[in-house]
Order: structure tokens, then C-alpha cells, then sequence
């Protein structure tokens, strides 16, 4: 993310009851039970598969989608996805609600997300981002050359990369206008001819009777209280994700041409969801 979007009003002061921290102690337990067991897993599969394949991860990366399905399950979430799974080399493109689309774009497909170089050294997080073979990037055009040598790198092993277009996450109403800063990278004489981006469009429905902003996360919110009110809530709502037809970048004469359609899918797909 790059600067937060803080343009709607902030949610309610959080409230939990004695049901809710009964539930946050025994979801929090089976979850962090669930993404550190399979991190540990991970990790030791990785001691095994780093040597033999490299770049390539034939096995982790099923471990990582396997946790963060299961962690829906956890938390009483639903999951419901249409549309066809992307089987050519490129990336995934999506709106941004909340910490929550981590694990809802994983449970789905096998992905790699490209994130702020910052997310690297954030506690807890970003031992968990490293692991999962996560891309870190930095904002200087000083070493734009490097980190498109490094997507180059990555869709070669054939990793599907997947970042934020919008550069922040959002109450989950609307989708922002994308920046087309990443889809640069794709341009370059080695990636234009042979990548594809396919948009994907989130979209999670609050409980019912809450407040149709619940999951999402903007502003001066901070990851602590979103998470206990996540786990403390008696009633869970559902994520819902569509998957349009993958474009092939030589189709589009730019990044910005690119963008904007892929922007145009993402804010239909919501918008029709959202119904």
C-alpha cells in the first residue's frame, strides 16, 4: 500500500461482549494453531524443495492455500468463487478491502503477492510474508531496472504474481482508481508477448444486521482491533470473488490502456456482486 484511504466516515468504537471473547479465545487458538502449524510445515518442505527446484515451489505453495482456506472455516466466513482460474503466465490484479483478501485470493489460486518492501520488517507479518515467497518492492525509480529483473524472474518460474492496483485497501464499498506504476514491468521486451493479467473482483458482505463497511479496513485503523472484532463476531458475513477473462498484454499499446480495462472488469464485477 502507499498512502491510506481515510475518505469515509470512521466504524463505531469497538464493543465486545463476554460471548465475543469467548469466541475470540477459541477462533484465535484454532487459527494460530492452523497458520502456524502450516507455517512450520512450510518452512521445512522449503528445506527440502529450495534445493531441488530453486525458484519453483511444487509443494508449498498448496500448504499456504490449504491454511487459508481453512482459515475461512476458522472464522465462519463463507467463500464462494465463479470464473476460470488463469493458466497463463502472468498476474492478478484485484480491488483491496482488507488483510482478509490475503487469505481469500490464496484459498482460491496459487499466487504470490507483490507487497511494500516496508511489509518485510512489520512484525510477525512479515516473517509470514518472506515465507510465502512474497515479492517486496520499493518505491524508487532507482531501482526500477532491479525489480522488473525480479518479476522477470518470478513469471519465468512461473509464479502468478498478484498486487493491489489501488494502491491502499478501502471501506469495501467502491473500488479506487488504479495506478498503473506495476504494470509497467510487463511491457518489458522479455514479458510483453508471452503474460497475461487477469482481474479479480472482491467483494465481502457483512454479517447480517452489521454495518456493510465490517470488513473493511481504512484510515487510522489499526490491525489489532479489526482482527478481534473479526474473530469476536457471533455472525460472519461472506467474500465473494469473481474472475474475468485474462488479458494479454501486447493487446494494449500501454500500462495506462491496460490499467484502465482492467479497472473497468474489477468495478463491474463489484459493482454486480454488490447488488
Amino acid at each position: 500500500m502507499s498512502e491510506t484511504w481515510n475518505e469515509a466516515e470512521p466504524p463505531e468504537p469497538l464493543r465486545i461482549s463476554a460471548l465475543g471473547w469467548l469466541l475470540i479465545l477459541l477462533r484465535a487458538s484454532l487459527l494460530g494453531t492452523l497458520v502456524f502449524g502450516g507455517l512450520l510445515i512450510l518452512l521445512l518442505v522449503r528445506l527440502i524443495e529450495r534445493p531441488f527446484c530453486g525458484l519453483h515451489r511444487p509443494v508449498t505453495p498448496y500448504i499456504t492455500q490449504f491454511v487459508c482456506r481453512n482459515a475461512f472455516r476458522i472464522l465462519g466466513v463463507g467463500f464462494t468463487a465463479k470464473g476460470s482460474l488463469m493458466r497463463h503466465r502472468g498476474a492478478v490484479v484485484a480491488n483491496h478491502t482488507s488483510w482478509l483478501d490475503i487469505f481469500a485470493l490464496n484459498a482460491k489460486k496459487r499466487i504470490y503477492f507483490v507487497s511494500k518492501a516496508e511489509v518485510a520488517a512489520w512484525p510477525g507479518i512479515g516473517w509470514l510474508a518472506r515465507a510465502t515467497g512474497t515479492v517486496f518492492i520499493e518505491r524508487n525509480r532507482a531501482r526500477a531496472k532491479e525489480q522488473t529483473e525480479l518479476f522477470e524472474a518470478r513469471l519465468m518460474a512461473n509464479h502468478k504474481l498478484l498486487f493491489f492496483p489501488e494502491g491502499t485497501s478501502t471501506d469495501g464499498l467502491r473500488v479506487l482508481p488504479f495506478k498503473t506504476t506495476l504494470f509497467a514491468a510487463f511491457f518489458g521486451d522479455h514479458l510483453r508477448d508471452i503474460c497475461w493479467i487477469q482481474p479479480v473482483s472482491a467483494v465481502f458482505h457483512a454479517p447480517k444486521g452489521a454495518d456493510e463497511r465490517f470488513y473493511g479496513w481504512w484510515g487510522d485503523m489499526e490491525f489489532g482491533p479489526h482482527l478481534l472484532k473479526t474473530l469476536a463476531s457471533p455472525r460472519q458475513g461472506q467474500v465473494e470473488l469473481t474472475y474475468h477473462a485474462p488479458l494479454k498484454v501486447s493487446d494494449f499499446s500501454s500500462r495506462k490502456a491496460l490499467a484502465a480495462e482492467c479497472e473497468r472488469l474489477v468495478r463491474l464485477g463489484h459493482a454486480e456482486m454488490r447488488k
